[in-house]
């Protein structure tokens, strides 16, 4: 009977264990209580980086390159960093100046599987190193496909392109995406298909993943117009309730720009962040895309620039007090001196711009604030940059295809930046 009962006792207490491992917010997935993050049992601070290219890199066709992906993610995570921030897929045909390819989804429905074995390979190798990833679903801009690609197969017509139209035209084009039903319902079946995954390497769903720690609706997503505000609200509260309802165990956030990305409207902020889909708040900042810095004047703007920075993770800060959710600054980035594309040239004020964002951070952490993590745009890593504007069989940089490469990205050859990085995940360590 003695035996009986220790073996019934050692089954109960595995049972329980096992539970507890499987849910009840005490696992390895990230999960937000009193509006901090906690993995486990431990709060989560973090600086992370973008990484968009990282499924691209783990696959076996146009573009992969899995000894570099293990040699980046390694490098990584002896930095510190352990948090990227991941283009899940780009939509649309090859071929087009200013997007990144190989694409995932060339038509509705119709996806390259070479790039889905890029991104469960991927999401394999963050695993092995207990690592996590932000997976965005969709994008405004034209870099990746996103609303424009939506809106052509909704029958919209063919989206402008930025570099030979000009923005105005191709976010006024954009600006359907918002009220735009059929659009939604293709992006729609996207997210299905994405989130119902299961990991080949793993064997594991994609819903069951603690290397996942977030589903974003997309990067940087948009009104464009004053008059699409209100359908913008709708489609984002819609596209949170569809995500919930597939997966109960991540995290879900918006890619939201923050006030910027909102024309500059924070009660519009702050409706779309207090949905109970979200779980957490995102802004994103560019000195010298938003005119606080100039291309030659970095040194004598940055006084400005960190002045104008404050004010704005301030104003977003007020709102996550308020709903009681944590704040991610999941991209800010700042150009290498001189305004240089160069990986050899310096970047000490971009270093110091740097400092100065992590010490926000860790100030704000040090009274219990919401401002609890960040990724850097973007991780350059071990690329050797070929041309100023990407072209296909260049090496993957932090700066999409649309952009300078090597302007914005942080590489591994970038000591002193490396070294304000290593700081702050020191200190934050130490808490």
């Amino acid at each position: 009977m003695k035996r009986l009962l220790i073996t019934c006792c050692l089954i109960l207490t595995f049972g329980l264990t096992a539970l507890q491992a499987k849910g009840n917010g005490k696992t390895n997935f990230v999960k937000v209580e009193n509006g901090k993050f906690y993995r486990g049992n431990s709060p989560y601070y973090y600086i992370g980086t973008n990484f968009w290219y990282g499924p691209i890199l783990g696959s076996l066709g146009q573009g992969g390159d899995r000894n570099r992906l293990n040699k980046e993610l390694d490098f990584l995570k002896s930095i510190g960093i352990d948090n990227l921030r991941v283009l899940v897929g780009s939509d649309g045909k090859r071929g087009v100046t200013t997007k990144v390819e190989p694409t995932l989804q060339e038509a509705p429905g119709i996806y390259n599987d070479t790039i889905l074995d890029g991104l469960d390979y991927f999401m394999k190798c963050l695993a092995d190193r207990n690592m996590v990833a932000v997976l965005y679903l969709n994008n405004s801009w034209e870099w990746s496909g996103g609303y424009g690609f939506y809106l052509e197969h909704a029958g919209e017509g063919v989206a402008p392109r930025p570099n030979e139209d000009g923005y105005p035209a191709f976010m006024n084009f954009v600006a359907k995406y918002a009220s735009c039903e059929k659009a939604h319902q293709l992006f729609y079946d996207y997210v299905r298909f994405i989130i119902g995954r299961t990991n080949r390497y793993t064997g594991k769903k994609y819903v069951d993943d603690p290397a996942i720690m977030s589903w974003q609706i997309g990067n940087e997503p948009r009104a464009f117009s004053q008059e699409a505000k209100r359908p913008f609200a709708a489609w984002i509260k819609e596209a949170a309730a569809l995500i919930r309802s597939l997966d109960h165990n991540h995290l879900i956030s918006i890619g939201s720009e923050g006030s910027w990305g909102c024309e500059n409207d924070m009660n519009l902020f702050e409706e779309i962040s207090a949905d109970k889909n979200i779980d957490y708040l995102n802004a994103h900042l560019w000195p010298y895309n938003w005119s606080w810095a100039r291309s030659r004047h970095l040194k004598t703007d940055l006084t400005r620039s960190c002045e104008n920075t404050k004010k704005y993770i301030d104003n977003h800060l007020v709102v996550a007090e308020k709903l009681k959710k944590p704040l991610v600054l999941e991209e800010f980035g700042f150009p290498r001196d001189g305004f240089s594309y160069s990986k050899e040239s310096t970047t000490s004020v971009r270093d110091d711009f740097y400092r100065y964002v992590f010490s926000l951070i860790k100030e704000d952490s040090k009274t219990g604030g919401y401002f609890v993590g960040c990724n850097f745009w973007g991780w350059g890593g071990f690329a050797e940059p070929t041309h100023d504007q990407w072209q296909v069989g260049d090496d993957y940089t932090g700066d999409p295809a649309q952009e300078a490469q090597g302007l914005n990205s942080v590489f591994a050859s970038d000591t002193t930046t490396l070294e304000v990085i290593k700081t702050i995940v020191n200190d934050i360590n130490k808490r």
